[in-house]
């Protein structure tokens, strides 16, 4: 398929001969798809954790650069996704709430540059929870949404904006509502910053009322969760549902309570950009799958 042409492209462009491949879904009871199957598949870049704003150089001395970097990768393309989504920690946090304006716009017009028709926003906890979702929200719009793209319905949940980690009542009901308006088969991704589940509360790797949204989830068959936060790849179910973690584009973290304390890892010079990455998704429309193609940062 046309899209599949395009990942090897992305690949090569990337400097990579293959990537890291990861099928969600059926996995090994999927079959080859027919030629009618390919013509309703599409596919989306998910990018995460680009922390404008943050200036360590001992933990990335290109931060400047970084963020520029994945935009030319895509923009790169020869057919472009049908849409980005960014999945929240756009920027970096500060106290400062004129700083905080600053680096959303700047943000902003970064990723302006990138040449896609559809690129969405979420916030994550460094861009929202120190003032609610305000300033975020006079540079984005909305914190939760829900689109949809091809019969699948795409579900964004704002778990940052409350300074708690949680959810609340109220988006809770709104989830609730939303999926009341799908049949229990329907086509459902669900992107969050967070993840949903407790992976290391510790570390607030966790959504303190997380278990209610997967309660909600639970009854639908066919239901994928993408996030970032953890600045890593991680893949794990609650029951039937997969839930997929992506490394971040400013700097790696560690692997879930692997030490004491949770902290960047400082950059290596003899592997530059080594677990900085962002991923594509490819839609298999006609199964319950998704190819996801993990792509690095490459020097240069």
């Amino acid at each position: 398929m046309k899209n599949s042409q395009d990942r090897r492209e992305f690949l090569k462009l990337m400097g990579i001969g293959g990537g890291v491949v990861f099928l969600s879904g059926l996995g090994p009871l999927a079959n080859a798809a027919t030629k009618k199957e390919v013509k309703n598949d599409f596919f989306f870049v998910q990018l995460s954790d680009t922390h404008w704003g943050f200036s360590d150089p001992k933990i990335n001395p290109d931060f400047g650069g970084t963020l520029k970097k994945a935009v030319a990768a895509v923009n790169s393309l020869s057919t472009p996704p049908d849409f980005i989504m960014f999945t929240g920690d756009l920027t970096h946090t500060t106290d400062d709430e004129k700083e905080r304006r600053r680096r959303l716009k700047e943000f902003h017009d970064i990723v302006a540059n990138l040449k896609v028709k559809t690129v969405r926003f979420m916030p994550g906890e460094h861009d929202a929870s120190l003032d609610k979702g305000a300033a975020y929200q006079e540079v984005f719009g909305k914190t939760h949404y829900t689109f949809t793209h091809k019969g699948v319905n795409f579900i964004v949940v704002d778990n940052v904006s409350d300074p708690t980690g949680s959810i609340g009542d109220t988006q809770l009901t709104w989830l609730e509502n939303e999926l009341k308006k799908l049949s229990k088969d329907a086509r459902i991704v669900v992107f969050t910053h967070r993840p949903l589940f407790d992976l290391a509360p510790t570390w607030d790797w966790a959504t303190r009322d997380g278990a209610k949204a997967i309660e909600l989830l639970m009854p639908y068959k066919n239901v994928v969760v993408f996030y970032g936060h953890i600045h890593q790849v991680h893949n794990q179910m609650t029951g039937h549902i997969p839930h997929h973690a992506a490394n971040g584009l400013m700097y790696p973290l560690p692997a879930p309570l692997s030490l004491p304390k949770k902290a960047p890892i400082p950059w290596d010079p003899a592997a530059p950009y080594k677990n900085l990455g962002f991923r594509d998704i490819e839609a298999k429309k006609k199964k319950d799958e998704y190819l996801i193609t993990e792509l690095p940062i490459k020097e240069g």
